[in-house]
């Protein structure tokens, strides 16, 4: 081993205890190791900046695009009415309706993405029927995961290995490639999660109770304590308040008193007006004013600002439902905003939107809200506009909207361009299918399509794109380089082929499977398909076999999380919904994972024989 190998080895190690870490973000992370390679000579500059060009990530950005404008003209709520429809009363019908239609989604677009969709639609389900939420959410996440084997695009290290085949002058694999072992994988997950679910109801689960109805704005108004703590005061025509914005008032850093809604009077009756920190205040509008002060006297705040009290109407908060609405929100475990307060937030200014409540553990809090510091698992309760309440879907790594009233129905625009966008993904993926342009460029006509149709616009493309997902993979590639220019690869591959012996090539796939799981825990499953992918092409070169079994395992071993909740992105999702420990991710997830290892050994070499 020379000094090189060892330098290369030394950055990789630094690189996974920074991505364990998470100290700094694992985009910085391949960033800095990227420089760190050139400047040392590893990697000439156009060596390290490949991945720039690379077609994989383009074809990841392109689905991301995809996957956004199905959300957008709401194929993918469509599909969970229609799981709501199908299920009945039925916890096993939806348990195995959810899996498949979770699967199926996730196929063509972010898995994480179509979990966070689906959250809500299980627990809204779950309680309609009765059930823990504890028993569907990870059958959830699993179904997330699974979806990645189905098809060449299903998941980003899918396509990071088959660009690896490429490189390596090899073929790769087609779109349907995938298909057989994952929907193996698939049968097997769902009859095992049908037995294991009983292990997924902790105490707190036992007294899950029918709710039959849908909550609107009412009873999430109820559930947070609103309806106690908020005021309708009318602005005098010499109050103090005449002529400032909300944001030059500062009245809730001042006071505690956070507006959430402003009436205004109009020549046929009143409108409701959201509260952006721009809005400035005119004489007689009725401020709607949550105050999270219980010492804030309030007949001294109502003579100081010049504001007269009115008495609520009844089903005060239905009747303002056309312009203002509500949603109730979960902090994730990456979030940002961990540890910081609903002041710190900048809610109003930044994102159009006001933090009106917050639980913690089941618990409304409500005194001194706006200091408290957030942690992962705590729900809020948002109000603004309903389009700024939508946008947040596309802020899941800040935030998981758990549930959205009644009321958005009414407010929901027309998804008229449904089909067109059903038609765009079908033009995609039969030209991907078809091999009459690069996949590539079969995934840009799919987004072309999509704007032309009006699915998504320009500004809705760009934020539905995970830059940080495609920066790790930019960063990360030009270690497989590093790795194989300065012999780290080959001093791999040759401990691998000495610990494994004169085994069978079927004993070498599953030492590398399990290889590829186990660096999986630490590491995100796209930098672990970055890392293993030429190890897996090259202990297939040393053995004089197919390198197409070899890095099939290495994807659907990268994509096989299942075993601790930090694994994926996608069991971090359901932790809070599902109300699961750490362990309860590992005595499920554990045997699963063997499952997965089993049906590789087994059938790949049958789908891609070994020589």
């Amino acid at each position: 081993m020379n000094l090189e190998t060892l330098w290369v080895f030394f950055l990789l190690a630094a690189c996974i205890a920074a991505f364990i870490a998470n100290r700094p973000r694992m985009d910085a992370v391949a960033l800095i190791a990227l420089v760190a390679l050139v400047l040392s000579g590893t990697l000439e500059v156009g060596e390290a900046l490949a991945g720039f060009s690379e077609a994989s990530v383009i074809l990841i950005a392109a689905f991301f695009v995809i996957g956004e404008g199905l959300v957008r003209t709401g194929i993918a709520y469509r599909i969970g009415d229609w799981l709501v429809a199908r299920a009945g009363n039925s916890e096993t019908r939806l348990l195995v309706l959810l899996m498949l239609a979770v699967a199926g989604l996730g196929s063509v677009m972010s898995s994480t993405g179509v979990v966070a969709i689906f959250i809500p639609v299980a627990l809204s389900v779950a309680a309609r029927i009765g059930t823990a939420p504890g028993r569907l959410m990870m059958p959830l996440s699993f179904a997330g995961l699974i979806s990645g084997m189905l098809t060449l695009v299903g998941t980003p290290p899918n396509l990071v290995v088959n660009s690896e085949l490429a490189r390596e002058g090899y073929a790769g694999f087609g779109f349907f490639d995938f298909t057989p072992a994952g929907l193996l994988v698939l049968v097997l997950g769902i009859a095992y999660m049908l037995v294991a679910r009983r292990w997924l109801v902790g105490p707190h689960d036992a007294q899950a109770q029918p709710d039959r109805r849908r909550r609107r704005l009412n009873d999430l108004a109820a559930d947070y304590q609103l309806l106690g703590r908020s005021r309708r005061l009318e602005v005098d025509v010499d109050s103090p308040l005449i002529g400032h914005t909300l944001g030059e008032l500062q009245l809730r850093t001042r006071y505690g008193a956070n507006v959430i809604a402003i009436e205004r009077l109009r020549q046929f009756g009143r409108l409701m007006l959201s509260t952006s920190a721009n809005r400035e205040i005119v004489a007689h509008d009725i401020l709607l004013v949550d105050f999270v002060r219980a010492e804030l006297d309030l007949d001294c705040f109502c003579a100081e600002m010049g504001l007269q009290r009115r008495a609520f109407q009844d089903d005060y908060f239905r009747n303002m439902s056309r312009e203002l609405g509500l949603a109730e929100v979960t902090i994730p475990p990456d979030s940002s905003l961990i540890g910081k307060s609903i002041l710190q937030l900048r809610m109003r200014s930044q994102r159009g939107i006001n933090v009106i409540g917050l639980r913690r553990r089941g618990r409304a809090l409500g005194e001194d809200l706006l200091n408290k510091k957030l942690r992962m698992g705590d729900t809020l309760l948002i109000a603004g506009s309903w389009k700024a309440i939508r946008l947040l879907h596309t802020q899941a790594h800040d935030f998981l909207v758990l549930s959205l009233p009644a009321e958005i129905d009414e407010a929901a625009p027309a998804a008229a361009q449904a089909p067109f966008a059903l038609l765009s993904l079908a033009i995609a993926v039969g030209l991907m299918i078809s091999g009459l342009v690069p996949n590539v460029v079969a995934a840009l006509i799919g987004c072309l399509l999509m704007g032309a149709f009006r699915c998504i616009d320009m500004d809705s493309a760009y934020r539905a794109i995970h830059w940080q997902s495609l920066i790790l993979i930019v960063g990360m590639l030009p270690f497989a380089l590093a790795l194989q220019k300065s012999g780290g690869i080959d001093l791999i591959v040759g401990g691998l082929l000495d610990l494994t012996g004169e085994a069978s090539p079927r004993v070498v796939l599953a030492t590398l499977f399990v290889l590829t799981a186990v660096v999986g825990l630490f590491i995100s499953n796209t930098a672990t398909a970055v890392l293993m992918a030429p190890i897996g092409i090259s202990l297939a070169q040393q053995l004089g076999a197919s390198p197409l079994p070899f890095a099939m395992t290495v994807a659907l071993a990268a994509s096989a999380a299942f075993m601790t909740p930090v694994s994926s992105p996608v069991n971090t999702l359901v932790v809070g919904p599902g109300r699961y420990g750490f362990f309860d991710f590992v005595r499920i997830g554990v045997p699963f994972t063997l499952i997965v290892l089993v049906v590789c050994v087994a059938v790949l070499p049958l789908l891609f024989p070994l020589y």
